[in-house]
């Protein structure tokens, strides 16, 4: 199955920009994987920086509305009964639902850079009937920087892309844990405005 996964990719991101934002799409390989490939093809010449990181964000937002759009036209009755094949557990649509209530859109952009709550996100967007606009914009907003910290760390490793999540590491946890910091922030902002309105 590796291996059948792997020609999949290989035949996808080789068809260059195109390709890259349908691997991207499909999400059968992590996006740090695939970006890093474009980074790699970006150091090859054989395509452009700039042309890589559109590519990469068209396909990072289209994943996620694929997912923001089960939630929202599948609905929680739809989520109950197959979330489990998707590995979504219903006391975490319950949360996410509780968040959207609570503290509004704005969780959308920070969590796009914290492990697995990444991707899982978008479904409860869809599910509280997120603005179709907002989630976009938000979305975007996380995919971009997200899309040119791994091409460029992918056009500097080269041949050695592969290694990207080794060299990554020590990069992304600064990131994952000023996303949380933000996040924290950001609750407790919309907290204290809500209890300061007394609408709590």
């Amino acid at each position: 199955m590796h291996e059948f996964i792997q020609t999949i990719f290989t035949f996808l991101v080789d068809l260059g920009y195109i390709g890259i934002a349908l691997a991207l799409m499909i999400e059968v390989i992590p996006s740090e994987i695939v970006l890093a490939y474009a980074g790699y093809l970006v150091s090859r010449g054989e395509v452009s920086f700039v042309g890589a990181v559109i590519a990469g964000t068209i396909g990072g937002t289209i994943a996620q509305l694929f997912l923001y759009w089960m939630g929202l036209y599948g609905g929680r009755p739809f989520l109950d009964k197959y979330g489990k094949y998707l590995l979504i557990k219903k006391k975490h649509l319950d949360l996410s639902e509780e968040w959207f209530q609570k503290y509004g859109p704005g969780v959308i952009f920070t969590a796009r850079f914290i492990p697995v709550v990444r991707h899982a996100i978008s479904i409860p967007a869809g599910v509280a009937k997120m603005s179709w606009s907002k989630f976009t914009l938000y979305t975007v907003g996380a995919v971009i920087p997200w899309s040119i910290f791994f091409i460029f760390l992918g056009e500097r490793l080269g041949s050695n892309w592969q290694k990207i999540n080794e060299i990554a590491q020590p990069y992304l946890r600064p990131v994952i844990i000023g996303a949380i910091v933000a996040m924290l922030l950001y609750i407790g902002f919309h907290f204290y405005r809500r209890r300061k309105n007394g609408s709590v």
